[in-house]
């Protein structure tokens, strides 16, 4: 119950003590997961742009950005607005580093603050991660909620995990995916789904993506049914 994967602690910690950040890692610290002065939280996505905008101004950035298919909208719509190159991969930090090799970048991550800066290391370090946003804040010379909020305008989302004792094959997550087609259009989403496997738990992933929350909701709620 704490590190990245349970960043309530942190931002509690950070509101408690009046920090200027709050920092949690996992287990091996290769993802980080922050806390602004607020208590709001700052995942992957958000230091993807931090750093992508700092890089670019200092003419560092080879290419541009590689996320996944679980990023934020808001993410590559901020990305598009700085003329900065933004290409999806699969989920996982293989694929993103397979992609960042076929496009020559040196940026890439996941929204789970896996975060691969390749100029220094081929994988993902938090801690490294975390002395660039500490530049990038410096830079800018401002705060991570400062940054937060005049920066990125995020989509809500909504990921819900269903324990399955048989993960569905490749036919039967097609046929899922039309289902969750016809239903999108019915109730005429103006944002995204997505549906894959775990590639680690027995779990089928249910990702919704829309420009309000009682849309995300009402999606979710009607696909997982």
């Amino acid at each position: 119950n704490c590190g990245s994967t349970f960043p309530n602690k942190i931002k509690f910690l950070v509101k408690k003590y009046e920090a200027n950040l709050g920092i949690s890692l996992d287990g091996d610290a290769d993802r980080i997961i922050l806390s602004d002065e607020k208590g709001n939280i700052i995942d992957g996505d958000q230091i993807i742009a931090m750093l992508a905008k700092r890089w670019k101004r200092k003419k560092i950035l080879k290419g541009g950005v590689i996320a996944t298919l679980m990023s934020n909208y808001g993410l590559q719509n901020y990305l598009k607005n700085q003329k900065i190159k933004f290409v999806r991969a699969n989920v996982g930090d293989r694929y993103v580093k397979e992609k960042m090799q076929k496009n020559n970048f040196n940026l890439g991550g996941e929204q789970s603050g896996h975060i691969i800066i390749s100029d220094k290391l081929p994988v993902g370090d938090g801690l490294l991660t975390l002395v660039y946003v500490l530049k990038a804040l410096s830079f800018f010379n401002t705060t991570l909620a400062q940054f937060r909020t005049e920066n990125i305008e995020e989509y809500p989302q909504k990921l819900v995990n269903l324990e399955l004792e048989d993960k569905p094959n490749d036919k039967q997550l097609l046929e899922l995916d039309l289902i969750a087609k016809k239903l999108s259009e019915e109730s005429e989403l103006d944002g995204r789904y997505l549906i894959r496997n775990s590639g680690t738990e027995p779990m089928l992933r249910v990702l919704v993506e829309a420009s309000n929350q009682e849309l995300v909701e009402n999606f979710s709620n009607n696909l997982i049914n």
